[in-house]
């Protein structure tokens, strides 16, 4: 990686599936953001699912993988297992769940073709194209680069990798209230899939994604 100027202007996270609002909030709060592309895929993170809220609550959608050692394999060699109709069944429960939401019609007919058009055999690639169809829903001003090496101690940013994890409950985040579909029967649920934001804010969500912290 070039050396980067000492400045929290810089950040590091890790690639994800539809990350939380946390990871979004992080890209609208940082003009600079690298994505890690060298290091080794770590089961049980959002590499791989993601959370939206279903009329049941919470609800994981997982992508599954090749089976092979998975775990400790370079992130960019992951490959995507089609064995199961996942694309068909992760877009059925966005539809079920977000059908009804005030922006849904607005964006669904640019997302739909990732879950029926387009295949990749690479979970970064499929990670990183969504990841960039939200940036640009959420008009994102934040430069997206990816790493040259992988670094244990990168200089000159702000390592935040492995900081937004299913596993770890980041009492320090505080997501900004926004209305939610399912709000009457479960309260409101923060940090979820950044999807549920976008699809019950619209073009408010970039306000919440900024003043969350």
């Amino acid at each position: 990686m070039k050396k980067l100027p000492e400045t929290a202007d810089f950040a590091l996270l890790e690639i994800q599936y539809l990350p939380p609002v946390q990871y979004f909030s992080l890209l609208a709060n940082h003009p600079v953001v690298y994505l890690e592309q060298h290091e080794h895929y770590a089961k049980g993170s959002y590499r791989n699912r993601c959370h939206i809220a279903a009329v049941n609550g919470v609800q994981r959608l997982s992508i599954p993988l090749k089976k092979g050692k998975n775990q400790r394999q370079p992130i960019r060699e992951v490959r995507i297992a089609y064995d199961e109709p996942w694309r068909s069944q992760h877009w059925q429960a966005i539809q079920t769940a977000y059908g009804n939401s005030p922006f849904f019609e607005h964006y669904a007919d640019s997302l739909q073709p990732f879950y029926s058009e387009k295949k990749y055999e690479y979970l970064w690639d499929w990670d990183f194209d969504l990841l960039m169809f939200l940036v640009k829903c959420f008009r994102l001003q934040t430069e997206i680069r990816v790493t040259e090496k992988y670094e244990a101690q990168p200089a000159g940013l702000l390592d935040l990798r492995g900081t937004i994890n299913p596993k770890i409950e980041n009492a320090d985040f505080r997501p900004v209230y926004y209305p939610q579909v399912f709000e009457d029967r479960h309260g409101f649920l923060g940090n979820l899939s950044a999807l549920d934001l976008l699809f019950c804010a619209g073009p408010g969500a970039r306000q919440v994604l900024s003043t969350s912290s």
